[in-house]
């Protein structure tokens, strides 16, 4: 923040803490920057023979002043002038906000009291700052206490013989101990301070609640596919054209929306599950419809999922069917599979088949080249909410995450 306002003069070799996370809000000086460091970190900013001092409150003292040291000045009433902030002036409560970095990153809110107070006041501040929870809790608790602690104040004067004293320095006085607020330089030093104690800026032991974080899931392109099929169960709209999608990782759900017109997209369906969508690495040779195909194996690589082999039976019964096509809409084989290998992360190889099922077989060409799109047949596909009077006409769809609206 200094070496952007062009200030380099600066000593840091007081300052402690970590700041685990900033977001450097949108001001105008940097002064007005550094305010929620100095909050949430209890450090003060001075100047010494033109550098900026950041030095990190401890109060400790670093002089102990005797009364008899004290100048007299007539604007004092006596060697030493107290005074004490009214209890209302004080807030009795302190809610802070800020992120969690153990948590998500989500907002937090911690907050201190002192059960004993009178004050009805409540101080409420949001930090653009990324803490831990028992980090916020020490900080509002410091807070809390040093707004009781600072109530009382005291002026009083040097001679300048002391004039290695300045702001930020802690003094002890009359078994005090009292930080420096202000210097005013006349005939003598007149100095403005007030209390503190070194207690409160002692390290916190709490211990940080354990939270199970979420991990992080990158907004991905999906990959959906159109199928114009035959009917699979007999209790599907019929006129209505499948989806599937694919995607590595998953979003979470993905939408598809739809218009007439290329506006105005409206939520279609929402697609919870992904489908298990490929590419053939081998090519898949015409063969006899109806009956079971022993031919070579075909090689396929899928996105994400993975398939299973089945025992002829349950294939015979409907199980491990799939569709491969050219990827466009209405050009699709359906075929089953008993045996499904293993060979690689991702791929597979899928042998003893049955083709050109439900009526695909006039699909069928004499080959189906490598690189053409296969999708499983399972519960993941969903039919287009497509009403009966928009057969025949155009349509515009979109597919994407749907927490990315």
């Amino acid at each position: 923040l200094c070496a952007e306002a062009g200030v380099t003069a600066i000593d840091t070799a007081g300052l402690y803490g970590l700041v685990r996370g900033f977001v450097q809000p949108d001001v105008a000086t940097v002064r007005a920057a550094l305010q929620p460091l100095l909050l949430a970190y209890g450090f003060d900013v001075m100047e010494r023979d033109g550098k900026l001092i950041f030095r990190s409150r401890a109060g400790r003292a670093i002089a102990q002043i005797d009364l008899e040291a004290l100048a007299m000045l007539p604007d004092l009433d006596g060697s030493i002038e107290t005074t004490r902030a009214p209890e209302a002036d004080t807030a009795g409560q302190v809610r802070l906000g800020f992120v969690d970095s153990q948590s998500s990153y989500e907002i937090r809110g911690v907050e201190a009291r002192f059960p004993d107070s009178e004050a009805r006041g409540v101080s409420q501040t949001d930090l653009p700052l990324a803490l831990t929870v028992s980090e916020g809790q020490a900080t509002a608790e410091r807070w809390l206490a040093e707004a009781r602690i600072v109530r009382d104040g005291a002026r009083f004067a040097l001679p300048k013989s002391k004039l290695r004293l300045g702001a930020g320095d802690v003094v002890s006085l009359q078994n005090k101990r009292y930080r420096i607020d202000r210097v005013d330089q006349a005939e003598a030093q007149m100095l403005e301070a007030v209390r503190v104690e070194a207690g409160v800026y002692a390290s916190p032991d709490g211990d940080d609640e354990v939270i199970s974080t979420r991990p992080y899931t990158p907004t991905v392109p999906v990959f959906p596919v159109f199928l114009d099929l035959p009917l699979l169960t007999g209790e599907e709209v019929p006129h209505a054209p499948y989806i599937a999608v694919a995607s590595d990782p998953w979003p979470g759900s993905v939408a598809l929306w739809s218009s007439s017109q290329d506006t105005g997209y409206e939520i279609n369906r929402l697609i919870a599950a992904p489908a298990v969508v490929g590419l053939t690495e081998t090519p898949l040779v015409k063969a006899q419809p109806g009956v079971w195909d022993r031919g070579s194996q075909l090689r396929v690589r899928v996105a994400s999922g993975e398939f299973a082999s089945a025992d002829m039976l349950a294939v015979l019964n409907g199980a491990n069917a799939m569709a491969i096509g050219d990827g466009s809409a209405g050009n699709w084989e359906v075929f089953q599979f008993a045996q499904a290998d293993a060979i690689a992360p991702d791929v597979f190889d899928l042998s003893v088949r049955l083709r050109g099922q439900l009526g695909t077989d006039g699909l069928m060409p004499e080959v189906w080249p490598i690189g053409s799109t296969v999708v499983l047949l399972d519960l993941s596909l969903l039919q287009i909410d497509l009403p009966l009077s928009a057969r025949g006409l155009a349509r515009y769809y979109r597919v994407g995450a749907a927490a990315r609206g």
